[in-house]
């Protein structure tokens, strides 16, 4: 007899309800400190011994032993060869995916990734110059599961970005290489790919060895070791983001088919048993049938254990008075992905502020998002998309501030500045400005 699913329902108009959503949402990021602590000796040792201590920890964390770390860079040949080996139906859904992936992020930087300047009266030149980063390091995840569309989802922009080179480090736990991982790298562009993963690829990317060269910026997921690594290696390199358990709010207005909403809200549970799965719905019959839904569909999932215990631990289903009052909730929660199930979608979407990536109406399922509609996959998760944003192009460019100032400029702007660095006590500067002035 199949155990009851224990998947919280609670109500706005319930006096409990602030005390038991809090309770929902609440996670904490904080890291072991037994992680930490393990971590930061990593990092100092692959900094003091570089290839040697990367060689060390991969043959003890992933059972892969090599007698130099070059044997463990993957050649193009390599990647090619992994592109032919997959079938023809999984080499067009990898090209088709890439190029809707290329596509998006070319039309982000003609958006926003452009140079510009413009002169003042008296000649002054102002603007702003936008340039690649030299030289990108992408995380993917190894072991549980492997993730080609990571590797699109990181590479792809960096490579639109204009990024010269890009190199993608991977696990290969007991040297068990995944075609589709190494036949996405070829797709997307990598330059160079390291069969290294954990605190100690994250470390040599950081600080380089005599193999594997130092990167700008670390991007892509990880476990609790990598993310930990990124963020005791942040301020050596950029990051993209310390992210936490994946996450899904579907606002549903009780006209999509609940069992297309039972599956949604599976999608993100099967990641791991700290994912996040949530309806927010005003119809309490609708609930009724996708918690129906949910009973149904469960048990012919192969991955229905971590399900179970996401959905128990940290899942719930919410009636709220409204769909207004629906997506206020959602801006608190600021999510991930947030599914508008809706038939007017576009009515909610103004209202809604805060989210990772939004999907808009019964058709769009978060997983069209994760792996082929185009925009980046890599989303703010933890209530951080209230001040961060998707993975983009952006996050592979940095700008440069543009000033020229011509004589005239000079006369008018050197005893501004002057006034202002005497007020600071820095003397140096006012006379540097006072020395352009005509006499």
């Amino acid at each position: 007899m199949t155990t009851p699913l224990n998947l919280r329902q609670l109500s706005t108009a319930s006096p409990e309800f602030e005390a038991e959503f809090q309770r929902v949402l609440h996670w904490s990021a904080e890291t072991d400190a037994a992680i930490e602590t393990r971590v930061a000796e990593i990092l100092a040792d692959v900094r003091a011994r570089g290839d040697a201590a990367v060689l060390e920890y991969t043959a003890r964390f992933d059972g892969v032993s090599a007698e130099q770390l070059g044997a463990l860079e993957l050649t193009r040949e390599e990647l090619n060869a992994a592109f032919e080996a997959i079938t023809l139906a999984q080499r067009q859904a990898l090209e088709a995916a890439a190029a809707r992936v290329r596509s998006y992020h070319e039309k982000q930087k003609a958006a926003c990734g452009q140079s510009w300047s413009y002169r003042d009266e008296d000649g002054t030149l102002l603007g702003q110059k936008v340039t690649p980063l030299d030289r990108v390091g992408i995380y993917v995840p190894g072991g549980k599961a492997a993730y080609p569309s990571s590797v699109l989802m990181n590479a792809i922009p960096a490579q639109v970005a204009g990024v010269p080179e890009i190199v993608m480090v991977v696990p290969t736990p007991r040297g068990e290489k995944n075609p589709l991982v190494l036949a996405a790298a070829y797709v997307a562009g990598v330059h160079r790919a390291f069969t290294i993963g954990g605190a100690q690829a994250v470390a040599a990317l950081a600080y380089g060895t005599a193999t594997v060269p130092r990167v700008d910026k670390i991007t892509g997921p990880g476990n609790a070791y990598v993310a930990s690594a990124k963020k005791h290696v942040f301020g050596q390199v950029g990051i993209d983001m310390i992210a936490g358990p994946s996450e899904i709010l579907v606002l549903a207005d009780g006209t999509t088919p609940p069992d297309w909403v039972a599956m949604d809200l599976f999608s993100q549970a099967e990641h791991d048993e700290l994912a996040q799965s949530l309806l927010l719905c005003p119809d309490a019959d609708y609930i009724a049938r996708v918690r129906e839904s949910i009973e149904r569909l469960l048990p012919t999932m192969p991955r229905a254990a971590v399900i179970r215990a996401s959905l128990e631990g940290r899942g719930a289903l919410i009636q709220t008075r409204s769909m207004d009052e629906a997506c206020s909730i959602s801006n608190r929660i600021a999510p991930e992905h947030l599914e508008v199930s809706s038939r007017e979608p576009h009515r909610w979407e103004p209202l809604l502020r805060h989210a990772g990536a939004i999907f808009l109406g019964a058709y769009t399922s978060e997983s069209l998002g994760d792996y082929c509609a185009g925009p980046n996959h890599v989303l703010p998760t933890s209530g951080t998309a209230r001040f961060s944003s998707p993975l983009g192009v952006y996050d592979f460019q940095k700008r440069s501030s543009l000033i020229e100032v011509s004589e005239a400029g000079a006369q008018v702007l050197g005893p501004i500045a002057a006034e202002l660095a005497y007020g600071e006590g820095l003397q140096g500067h006012a006379r540097a400005a006072e020395m352009r002035l005509r006499r």
